[in-house]
């Protein structure tokens, strides 16, 4: 039982980490209807995103060493500085400085508090409100060439917010991006390459303490592995899909399925079926 639900909760990662719907709380969600019915918890969490950043890096891998291979190039003179790659290269590092910093410092709360169904299904509403106002109101003017610090810090708070599940670090990314004026795609695009830095660290932080302390939830290694390998191969088809579904849709639809699902959670927590 433990390997059926752990590649259960591994599809739904794949399935859910590039949709602005939180995979964090869709992975909290789902391990309370498993017949364990427990929490997977942070730790779990994090190292099945390392199948799904994986996959991010197949897909995009072209576009990452190019990036690398620029932003090297310029820190030697070899490059302008002002290469769009280079300066790519650059807005990842800044951007990913926000949720490195609060990921610490939050630490204890990302393992317990934050976790708590409530906030959940909270934030899983609010910033579903939050998603569709941008939507809307996205002027979509601005493409990734038009991307510059300040813009890049406020991308990277946004993707800090996903440290409390139910946000969503693709969901707080692409609608900081549409507020700014950045096109669907673009704001998508850059989402998933900044994620990489932050879930890679994470990943192997938390990956790094349970080897060392041994798996001591319901979830052991090998399960983990299976989990994060379903991760990998779900997630890596889901990137092309998405990225082709906004370039010519709206986030409508994953704006009234996070309220359905949110305000499903109350319902349940106030039954007494869930427990927060």
């Amino acid at each position: 039982m433990e390997w059926i639900q752990a590649i259960i909760l591994g599809l739904v990662q794949g399935l859910t980490e590039f949709l602005p719907v939180s995979s964090s709380g869709h992975l909290r969600i789902v391990g309370q209807f498993l017949p364990v019915s427990e929490d997977p918890g942070a730790a779990f969490t994090a190292i099945t995103q390392l199948g799904t950043e994986t996959a991010v890096l197949l897909f995009f891998w072209r576009d990452i060493v190019r990036i690398i291979g620029k932003w090297f190039g310029s820190l030697t003179g070899k490059v302008d500085k002002k290469d769009p790659d280079a300066r790519m290269g650059w807005f990842i590092i800044v951007g990913s400085l926000p949720i490195g910093i609060l990921g610490l410092l939050l630490q204890d709360y990302i393992d317990t508090t934050f976790r708590s169904l409530w906030i959940v299904a909270t934030m899983l509403i609010v910033f579903a409100i939050f998603l569709g106002i941008a939507d809307r109101m996205g002027k979509e003017q601005r493409e990734l060439k038009d991307l510059n610090v300040k813009h890049g810090l406020i991308f990277g708070f946004a993707q800090a917010l996903a440290l409390i599940p139910g946000v969503s670090r693709s969901g707080g990314t692409i609608t900081a991006g549409l507020l700014m004026g950045y096109t669907r795609e673009a704001a998508a695009r850059y989402s998933f390459l900044l994620a990489i830095p932050a879930v890679f660290a994470s990943g192997l932080f938390k990956l790094s303490d349970s080897l060392a302390e041994g798996f001591t939830g319901y979830y052991g290694l090998g399960s983990t592995v299976v989990a994060t390998l379903v991760a990998f191969v779900s997630g890596y088809l889901m990137i092309g899909w998405f990225l082709k579904y906004v370039s010519s849709n709206s986030y409508g639809i994953f704006v009234w399925y996070r309220i359905a699902v949110g305000v499903l959670v109350y319902i349940l927590l106030g039954l007494g079926i869930l427990v927060a």
